[in-house]
């Protein structure tokens, strides 16, 4: 979406007071929208965003996804809808799955029907890895949030909505992310704990995760699915491109071993659906697979290009400790640590 597009909108972001949500916020408000709602559930948050933002165009909605009469006041009159609210946080997940069943399923399908009563141009929905051959209840969770998605945009064809979904991997200084533990653990001169040292993850910054719900409003047809390509690195190593920011070179390295239901690798793309993948550039686009439930017409035919590979932080290209340390700078984040670390 380019700054015109945006230019006097109507923007509604659910579960705005995450990382992503925040980002996607700046990014609007930067891009001359006309307004910017904001749904979520803490009133703490909304409270801090408010004055951190300090912006008349903010509107902030407390409401919560499982309760669908609770979306109308922030989706009258929105031209264009991020679907951030979910449960992320894997272990949480794990114990509470029923919770996470429904807020990610059936709030998100909430989301959908109010958004397109409404007269939602676009909705952008955000997905995860960890809905690639899920192996835990958040990813098996956000796995059925985008069937739901696609089974909405194959029923729906006649509607004015278009809705699509954006897969991310680890996105860095998100809450949650990795990152600014190891820059707690080197500052304090504490060892850095690492799962696995040779898991492998994606590395995307907060900048990317715009660009990439940028491109989904703007080139979307209902149903799609939006990746992009992303370099990676092993935990190891982006634990010590961050020591070596802080003047460590040597940090000591403390193993823990995988948490629950965790993966060695990323995988963006399952092999299925790398097979049918359009390359886009920056991007891969998976459309959707419209056929309806007549399987006889289907029985002769199939496709012909072999799947044998998906597209994962293991095969993607990988970085070296020097090219880690290069990406990190580019966030701010990590500048304003370094600046108040040599102050």
């Amino acid at each position: 979406m380019s700054a015109n597009a945006l230019s006097g909108a109507i923007v509604a972001i659910t579960g705005g007071t995450g990382s992503f949500g925040s980002t996607m916020v700046r990014h609007a408000l930067e891009s001359g929208a006309e307004r910017v709602n904001i749904l979520s559930r803490d009133e703490t948050k909304q409270d801090d965003m408010r004055r951190r933002f300090n912006d008349e165009r903010l509107r902030f909605f407390i409401g919560d996804v499982r309760d669908r009469e609770s979306l109308w006041p922030a989706l009258r009159g929105v031209d264009f809808l991020f679907h951030a609210a979910a449960l992320k946080q894997v272990p949480s997940c794990e114990f509470f799955p029923e919770q996470a069943v429904m807020t990610n399923v059936m709030g998100s399908r909430n989301v959908m029907l109010a958004a397109s009563q409404s007269g939602v141009k676009s909705m952008v929905c955000l997905s995860t890895d960890k809905a690639v051959y899920p192996i835990n209840a958040m990813g098996m969770t956000k796995a059925l949030m985008e069937k739901t998605a696609q089974a909405f945009a194959r029923a729906n064809g006649e509607s004015s909505m278009t809705v699509s979904m954006t897969r991310y991997g680890n996105v860095m200084y998100s809450r949650g992310s990795v990152i600014p533990m190891f820059v707690r653990q080197v500052k304090a001169g504490e060892p850095l704990t690492v799962t696995e040292p040779l898991m492998t993850r994606y590395l995307m910054s907060l900048a990317d995760s715009v660009r990439l719900v940028e491109y989904a409003f703007t080139h979307a047809v209902a149903g799609d699915l939006f990746v992009q390509k992303a370099p990676a690195s092993t935990i190891e190593v982006l634990a010590r491109a961050v020591a070596s920011l802080f003047g460590n070179d040597d940090p000591q390295i403390r193993v823990i071993g995988a948490r629950h239901a965790e993966k060695m690798h990323e995988t963006l793309l399952g092999a299925e659906e790398f097979v049918k993948a359009e390359d886009q550039g920056d991007y891969f686009r998976v459309p959707l697979d419209a056929r309806g439930l007549q399987y006889e017409r289907y029985l002769s035919e199939g496709n012909a290009k072999k799947i044998d590979e998906s597209y994962t932080s293991e095969n993607t290209r990988r970085m070296d400790i020097g090219q880690t340390k290069e990406l990190l700078l580019t966030l701010p984040q990590i500048r304003a640590e370094l600046e108040e670390w040599s102050a």
